[in-house]
């Protein structure tokens, strides 16, 4: 008879333990957080009617690092921002209008995308596997995609919100998904570098 025991699956380790941490500190990541997202926001190429930014990458990577709680809240703090007047927005816009205007299905989807990037990084999909953690990433954007062309086919069309709200940001989907995979595995190997 083997004394071998069956291996216990440990749950993967989050690179910023942010939920053991006081409240303060929690805070202060909110705030830093929807300072990234607002910086994100800045990056921007003008288009019709949707522009191209770097926000679906910093969403993705809020959720992915902060975990699906705190990354859920710190987006949606900086939409409420957004909403109240703030400058947070698209090449700094703001004000309620832009969450009834073409960009709302994007921006409503920004907290359910990262919620699902944050859930999935907490169980391994993250910078330990940097192929899942490309998936996770390709998931949060191809959600933002979809709440985006179904809130524009309301208005133009589906054929045309395909056009003109899917088809010219796929390609960059896939380079933001690489690059916040690529990013979340830089900060997992410096962070292991720290650690040890």
């Amino acid at each position: 008879m083997s004394n071998a025991t069956t291996p216990t699956v440990k749950p993967a380790r989050r690179l910023l333990d942010l939920e053991s941490r006081p409240l303060a500190w929690r805070a202060g990541a909110v705030i830093l957080g929807t300072l990234f997202l607002t910086a994100s926001s800045y990056i921007s190429v003008p288009m019709v009617p949707v522009p191209i930014t770097m926000q679906t990458f910093a969403v993705m990577l809020v959720g992915a690092l902060y975990g699906w709680r705190l990354g859920g809240i710190t987006i949606t703090a900086w939409l409420i921002q957004g909403a109240l007047g703030m400058p947070v927005l698209s090449g700094g816009a703001a004000g309620a209008h832009h969450f009834v205007g073409p960009t709302a299905g994007y921006l409503f989807a920004f907290p359910i995308a990262g919620v699902l990037v944050g859930w999935l990084a907490e169980r391994g999909w993250n910078g330990n596997r940097v192929g899942l953690a490309f998936v996770n990433m390709l998931l949060g954007n191809v959600i933002c995609l979809a709440f985006g062309a179904a809130w524009l086919a309301a208005t133009i069309g589906l054929e045309q919100a395909i056009m003109h709200g899917v088809t010219p940001f796929l390609v960059g989907a896939v380079l933001k998904s690489a690059l916040g995979a690529a990013t979340l595995k830089a900060l997992t190997c410096g962070g292991r570098r720290l650690a040890g």
